[in-house]
């Protein structure tokens, strides 16, 4: 729908970490680029006066009651390129994972018949699970990378894409890698012109991101000239760091610092910066991100296959860190965030309560590490709009209406009269399945 218009229905969002707000049959007024304009209850003086006139002038939406709207899902680490492979080889050795399957997938890309299909099918599959802002991973070749933008702007995805960088000739195969550093960041600055070129014709927008793989896939050099870059452009960056035991160590081999602490001294670790996996960081890389403002991806489906760790969320929010939920798609099998949501909790709790039966129940665990679905549910809206910063997350006025419209009227046991609005809620996390949701809006477009 062009120009202004109200939805009028009901709906959830996060207040904060732990609080959420349910709506009962509000207003949401949207703007011609939209944003939400302001939302009314109808408690509101003016509520029925403006149903009345949106409705006369044809520019109402109007929800059915079993219909629940919530945020779109921010997915904050996917690798795009990896779609074809997600639920394969998942019990692999990682290093196996990516030399057999990973790379040499990847550099299928250069064809580009193959990657239209593979990304608008990707675009396609998140969209339609809730996601309405994405933070992708492409390849190593630049015409793809951008391909991947245009496609995610025309299916009317917000997406932040970055052309991947891995020049070290020790770490890649060679069939896979930017062939030195020099092409690297020039390749580097070429798609950030491409991508900026058509960013604004989207009313959703797309954005070009920074992308060194991670630090073992770069040289020093390629490192240097890309942190400078930057800095210099003042656009995102996106990288895996502490993945695993190995890639922690790694950079103390390296520079005989920690991870966080070497992407740092590179120019990385900033309030545009997104850091994948991150479960390793110890205490002064936690005090680092905080003080930079720099976000985690939480990828707990990956997590759990590959970095043989749980993330620490609660304890890292609670010392100012800000993170978001991510589906790591292939490392991830599953493109709904629904999936990252309930793994997120699941693996807190095994923290938690920890899962060596051999162990006494009190020396087990991590305590005070489970999360709610509360906390989940923040981070999947608000903590992914947070780590982008952009107004998207939330349900209330200045923010983008990102909506999924969740049908309840079938997949529910709906029987049992919930005691309050949140058991709601948390019914639709765990039990909603791709079918429940009817309807996808972003920036006030439909786009399901």
């Amino acid at each position: 729908m062009n120009g202004k218009f109200a939805v009028l229905g009901n709906a959830f969002y996060s207040e904060s970490f732990d609080s959420v707000k349910y709506i009962e049959k509000g207003l949401f007024c949207i703007d011609e680029s939209g944003m939400i304009e302001k939302v009314l209850c109808p408690k509101d003086r003016e509520y029925r006066r403006q149903v009345r006139r949106y409705k006369d002038t044809g520019r109402l939406v109007e929800m059915k009651p079993e219909e629940i709207m919530l945020p779109g899902f921010v997915d904050l680490h996917i690798h795009a390129s990896q779609w074809p492979q997600a639920g394969t080889a998942l019990d692999r050795p990682l290093e196996i994972w990516l030399g057999e399957y990973t790379f040499p997938l990847e550099a299928k890309y250069r064809d580009m018949a193959f990657a239209g299909r593979v990304y608008e099918d990707i675009v396609k599959n998140t969209l339609e699970n809730g996601t309405t802002t994405a933070m992708y991973f492409a390849t190593v070749d630049r015409r793809p990378s951008v391909l991947l933008a245009k496609i995610a702007g025309q299916a009317g995805q917000r997406a932040l894409v970055g052309k991947v960088v891995m020049d070290d000739p020790a770490a890649n195969p060679d069939f896979c890698r930017d062939a030195d550093s020099r092409q690297a960041v020039s390749e580097t600055e070429k798609f950030i012109e491409d991508v900026l070129e058509f960013r604004d014709s989207f009313k959703q927008k797309v954005y070009p991101v920074i992308t060194p793989r991670f630090i073992p896939s770069c040289t020093d050099r390629c490192l240097e000239k890309l942190g400078r870059l930057a800095q210099q452009k003042k656009i995102h960056i996106q990288t895996h760091c502490s993945e695993s035991d190995w890639a922690h160590g790694y950079a103390k081999e390296r520079y005989g610092i920690n991870d966080a602490a070497a992407l740092d001294r590179f120019g990385f670790i900033s309030d545009k910066t997104v850091l994948a996996h991150a479960p390793f960081l110890e205490e002064e890389d936690v005090k680092l991100l905080a003080q930079k403002g720099t976000s985690i991806a939480h990828s707990p489906l990956s997590n759990a296959y590959f970095a043989s760790a749980v993330l620490p969320l609660k304890e890292f929010h609670s010392k100012g860190v800000n993170i978001g939920l991510a589906t790591d798609i292939s490392g991830g099998y599953c493109p709904s965030m629904y999936s990252a949501v309930r793994q997120a909790v699941i693996s807190s709790r095994m923290l938690n309560e920890g899962v060596d039966p051999s162990l006494s129940r009190e020396n087990r665990g991590r305590p005070d590490s489970a999360i709610t679905l509360n906390n989940a549910f923040y981070c999947a809206t608000v903590g992914g709009g947070k780590a982008l910063d952009l107004p998207i997350g939330k349900l209330e006025k200045g923010y983008g209406f990102d909506v999924q419209v969740i049908d309840t009227s079938f997949g529910f046991p709906l029987y049992y009269p919930e005691k309050k609005p949140e058991d709601l809620l948390h019914k639709i996390l765990l039990l909603c399945e791709r079918s429940n949701i009817k309807q996808v809006w972003v920036q006030g477009q439909q786009v399901k």
